[in-house]
Order: C-alpha cells, then sequence, then structure tokens
C-alpha cells in the first residue's frame, strides 16, 4: 500500500460518512487514508462518476467500498426491494476477497445485505438471494448477465456501478457481457472504474460506461516508479535447459518463507506442482483456471493462513488477490508485458512499511525484456546465477516411466509453446528462433515432443505460417532468416 498521507485521517470524514461505516474502518485496523482514498472518497460521496488509477496494493477497494456502502445506506431507508449497487470484478478470486471485505463493513450496519455472483457456485441459491433484493451485490461478469437475463435479479434501481481491476474486465473475454450489462443498468447512476493500470481497453469502456463530466484520478502520475517502494526485485538469466533446476534450488532456499512462483500455462502449473510434491517430496500448492471453484477456493484459504509455503499459479493469482506476508514472487515464466509484471509483483510488499522480494527469470535471448521494462518505470536488479545446481535427471526420469506424467510434460511443453504465440513482443519472445530441444529438456523430455506450433497464426501472417511450417519440419533455425519480425 501506498505511504499515508499523514493529514488526512479516515475520521476527517465524520461529517460525511454514516457511524457505522466509520466504525468498520477503525476495527479493520486503518487510521489514516492512502492516497488514493484521500483523492476518490470524497469525491465520490458527491456522486461523481470516477476513474482512478493506482499502484496495485494502494487501497482501491477501500475507496470504493466506503462511497458505496454510504449511497446503499441512504437508499435502504426507503424499504424498496431490489439491488442498488453492483461491483464487477475480473476473476472469482477476487470477487470473493472483495465480498469478503464488505462483508466486515457492512456487518455495522442494520438491515444491509449482499450476495457473490460468481461461476463455479449453485446458480439456484445465487437466484434466490438475488430474488430477496440484496442490496450490493459482488460479481463477476459473466455470472452476472446470466442472472440479468431472468425475472428474479431486479436491477432497476441499480444506483452505483463499480468496475474493478477494469484492465482485465475485456481482456478476459467478457467484453460483450460488460456491453451487455451496462446497457441495461439505468443510465442515472454513478460508475466508478478502478485499475492499476491503463490500457486502450479502459479507455474504450470509459467511454461506453461513464459519463463525460467525470473525474480522473491517477496517484502513479508523479511516482518515478511503477512498483511500490517496499519491493526488491531483479531478475536472473538462465539457460533454457536448466530452468527447473534453478526452480526447485530456489524452493529449497525459500522453504521457510512464503512464495509465489507465476507460470504461463495451466498445463506448466500442473506439471511442476505435480513432479515437486510426488517426485521431490516439497510441500507446494497450486491454483490455475482448470481447477472447480471449491478446489481453487480452498487453495487460497489454505495459502492465505500459511506461514510458509510455495503456491504455483497462472495469472489468476495475479489480480487483486490480498494475501498477507507473501516474502517472494518469482516469475519463472515471464509476464506479457509491463502491466502483467505489475500484477504480479503486486501480491509482495502489500501494506504500509511492508517489504518484499521479486525475482524474474529469462532464458538468454529474452534479456531485452529488461529495457523493456525499464522504459515502464520498473528498474530491476541483476542477481548472479547460482553456481551450482541438482541434477535432477534421475528424479525425471522416475517421472517419465509413469506414461500419464510423460503426457502431462508433454502438455505442459505445448502450453508453455501457445504462450508464446500470443505474446505480443515478438522481438523479445521469439518462438522461431527458441531451441526447441532444450525447452523439451526444461520438461524432462527426451526431445521436442509433435506439437504444431503454427497455432495461433491469423490469416494476414500467412508468410510467418509458411516458414513456421519450414521450421517444424526442418527443425532449421535458418529457416528465420526470412521473417521480419
Amino acid at each position: 500500500m501506498e505511504e499515508e498521507s499523514k493529514s488526512t485521517k479516515f475520521k476527517t470524514l465524520k461529517d460525511r460518512v454514516s457511524k457505522p461505516t466509520l466504525d468498520a474502518v477503525k476495527n479493520l485496523g486503518f487510521k489514516y487514508m492512502t492516497d488514493i482514498q484521500a483523492e476518490v472518497i470524497p469525491k465520490a460521496l458527491d456522486g461523481a462518476d470516477i476513474v482512478a488509477t493506482a499502484k496495485t496494493g494502494s487501497g482501491k477497494t477501500l475507496a470504493f467500498l466506503i462511497p458505496a456502502i454510504e449511497v446503499v445506506a441512504k437508499l435502504s431507508r426507503k424499504k424498496i426491494q431490489g439491488t442498488y449497487c453492483i461491483i464487477i470484478s475480473p476473476t472469482r478470486e477476487l470477487a470473493t476477497q472483495t465480498y469478503q471485505v464488505l462483508q466486515d463493513m457492512i456487518s455495522y450496519h442494520d438491515g444491509l445485505t449482499s450476495t457473490l455472483v460468481i461461476g463455479g457456485e449453485s446458480r439456484r441459491a445465487q437466484s434466490n438471494k438475488l430474488a430477496f433484493g440484496a442490496h450490493i451485490v459482488v460479481a463477476t461478469p459473466g455470472r452476472l448477465f446470466d442472472h440479468m437475463r431472468t425475472k428474479e435479479f431486479d436491477y432497476r434501481y441499480v444506483n452505483c456501478l463499480i468496475l474493478d481491476e477494469a484492465d482485465k474486465i475485456y481482456q478476459y473475454g467478457f467484453e460483450e457481457d460488460l456491453k451487455q450489462i451496462i446497457s441495461r443498468l439505468p443510465k442515472e447512476r454513478q460508475t466508478m472504474l478502478f485499475s492499476a493500470t491503463k490500457s486502450e481497453t479502459t479507455d474504450a469502456l470509459i467511454k461506453s460506461a461513464l459519463r463525460a463530466d467525470l473525474h480522473s484520478i491517477n496517484t502513479n502520475e508523479d511516482n518515478d516508479k511503477a512498483t511500490v517502494a517496499g519491493l526488491k526485485q531483479g531478475y536472473v538469466i538462465c539457460e533454457t535447459e536448466y530452468r527447473l533446476s534453478w526452480l526447485h534450488k530456489l524452493l529449497k532456499k525459500t522453504q521457510n518463507l512464503k512464495v509465489m512462483v507465476f507460470f504461463s500455462s495451466c498445463k506448466s502449473v500442473v506439471f511442476h506442482h505435480e513432479f515437486f510434491t510426488k517426485y521431490c517430496n516439497m510441500s507446494v500448492l497450486c491454483i490455475h483456471g482448470k481447477m472447480n471453484q471449491t478446489d481453487r477456493t480452498a487453495t487460497i484459504t489454505n495459502f492465505y493462513n500459511a506461514e510458509k509455503l510455495a503456491l504455483f499459479c497462472t495469472d489468476l493469482a495475479a489480480r487483486g488477490l490480498d494475501i498477507p506476508a507473501v516474502d517472494w514472487i518469482v516469475q519463472f515464466d515471464p509476464p506479457s508485458d509491463a502491466n502483467e509484471y505489475i500484477h504480479r509483483v503486486g501480491r509482495t510488499a502489500r501494506g504500509l512499511g511492508a517489504a518484499g522480494h521479486a525475482v524474474l527469470l529469462l532464458r538468454p535471448e529474452e534479456k531485452e525484456f529488461i529495457d523493456y521494462l525499464k522504459e515502464s518505470k520498473i528498474y530491476l536488479d541483476k542477481y548472479e546465477f547460482w553456481n551450482k545446481l541438482s541434477n535432477l535427471q534421475k528424479k525425471l526420469d522416475a517421472a517419465h516411466e509413469d506414461p500419464e506424467f510423460k503426457k502431462v510434460a508433454e502438455e505442459a511443453f505445448e502450453g508453455y509453446i501457445r504462450a508464446f504465440e500470443v505474446k505480443k513482443l515478438k522481438h523479445i519472445f521469439n518462438l522461431l528462433t527458441m531451441d526447441m530441444d532444450s525447452v523439451a529438456k526444461s520438461f524432462g523430455l527426451k526431445g521436442k515432443p509433435d506439437v504444431d506450433i503454427r497455432v495461433g497464426f491469423s490469416k494476414k501472417h500467412r508468410p510467418r505460417k509458411r516458414i513456421a511450417a519450414l521450421l517444424a519440419a526442418t527443425g532449421s533455425i535458418e529457416a528465420t532468416k526470412h521473417l521480419k519480425i
């Protein structure tokens, strides 16, 4: 969280914010407002539309919950049954976390009700709560739109719409759902949009969802760094075939700490989790988008409560989750861009005066990514590569005796390759110049499995597709000489 503005205490809002809300904030342990809270709350209480950009961990959740609760508390006195406020989050985990904070806040108010509407949970139970007229609904876009197409959900009285982590709502494939949601809600409403970064998608969302006389707030503008001050971050250059051994050593060195390790695909998470738990006897959790909601919730809860543990994850866990005391963020697979980097490392060094560490692992061919990050005000130290790594070959040979595990390894290889196909920085993450055999070795495979690396090329990239086919057929790097990135 950003440094407190010492001159702005929550109690200065006592003439504008109800006593139950201020009591809730006090009992949650907050005395001073962060920069984003001090900027947003007064304007939001005036009913203004808000677009707020601030670093992850800066206190955005309270910045929108406090004015939202105040709006709902006033409307609830009219005794009209229905929903007054909707909060939309891009992932189930973030929605759940926001809902939990909301529950803590409204427990100090008599009569205020809320419900959580996310995928993976009972539609019937959600429908019953919506039919009862929950005052505040916290939801993911897909499931929310499902309910909006039923008669049970009365959203005619929605006076406040909040879009959290808005830069990812579109990118997660909810663009059409969100358009439909916005078009169905009352036009006369207050809308607040929050994000850690700005993008073309948020600009499009602002135009479609907010009024023209909005207030734009950016607490990042006057800061020469895109990440929080308590974060120590660096990178390591590692030859492709030694990546697994490097991770093994890092997990041993951090076994008494709380660590999050980011991978680029669900299949890669599954492979590494199975290898380290079954064949290296290490205590590791994992979470990814292919898991059912019950398992995902249980994993987050276990990691939340743990004092020392490693969590293998995809970017599903990079957005907004406020997990206490995470010591290290390990980006085993590099992020797609600077925005995703910021969200990943934002899982550590959260809170006032908090410290955390982050390390980014890069292949030698990817070192230009460091210069790209500098352009986005992200500055990393270079960490030296360890001299001695464990030889995991015997463990890998034993693992690959199991045909099912070998299949998992081949699928992880495929997931790793497919992740490269959709990256925008093709001059850095160049799939066509990649040593496929070395990548295969990093998954314990003897050689490159039969994977179609042409998946993902659009029609406008037919020359790239032809050369990719040539590369796949010959294994020759010479083919790339004809390719202009």
